[in-house]
């Protein structure tokens, strides 16, 4: 009976009455947390396909908190992005008094889009955690209350954080 159950999820028919049941509200909940109405329907469409990719790992009555979940996960993901995005080019934006080498400029620029990508192919938990410490500057107590995990965890995906970005400078 538990197969059975598990597998309803994957029926084109469950799954259309449990996006018929929530994607409003979820699409609601989105526009009135983060104030974007095309956002909040991308996110929800997303959280809909990645419950879609689940289907035959989780029941059907276990929709609704998964869906709520994933799209908060894939929202403050997406607000993390547009922080460092924001930041680099903040940081990029030349300033009056450089006065610094054309070359230097260069391998500064080089050594920001290599540091910028290196963030970006991190895996999706490590770059979470990496970007709400170091650019939000959450303490580890504050992430692992925020993202659901416990502080150990917090520490080992910063640690493994930490050393592909080392691999990345050391390259350099």
């Amino acid at each position: 009976m538990d197969e059975q159950s598990q597998s309803k999820l994957c029926s084109e028919a469950v799954f259309r009455s449990v996006f018929e049941a929530h994607f409003k509200l979820l699409r609601n909940f989105l526009i009135f947390k983060f104030k974007d109405v095309a956002r909040a329907e991308d996110t929800a469409q997303n959280a809909f396909v990645i419950l879609w990719e689940n289907c035959a790992i989780l029941k059907p009555e276990q929709a609704k908190s998964f869906l709520f979940t994933t799209a908060i996960r894939i929202s403050l993901n997406n607000i993390k992005h547009d922080k460092v995005v924001m930041n680099f080019e903040l940081q990029s934006k030349p300033k009056a008094t450089h006065e610094e080498s054309p070359e230097f400029l260069l391998v500064e620029d080089e050594l920001k889009k290599q540091l910028e990508k290196a963030i970006n192919d991190l895996p999706e938990k490590q770059r979470v955690v990496f970007l709400m410490n170091r650019f939000e500057n959450h303490t580890y107590a504050e992430i692992a209350l925020l993202l659901d995990l416990s502080v150990k965890a917090v520490e080992k995906r910063m640690h493994l954080a930490l050393l592909s970005l080392r691999k990345v400078i050391k390259n350099v």
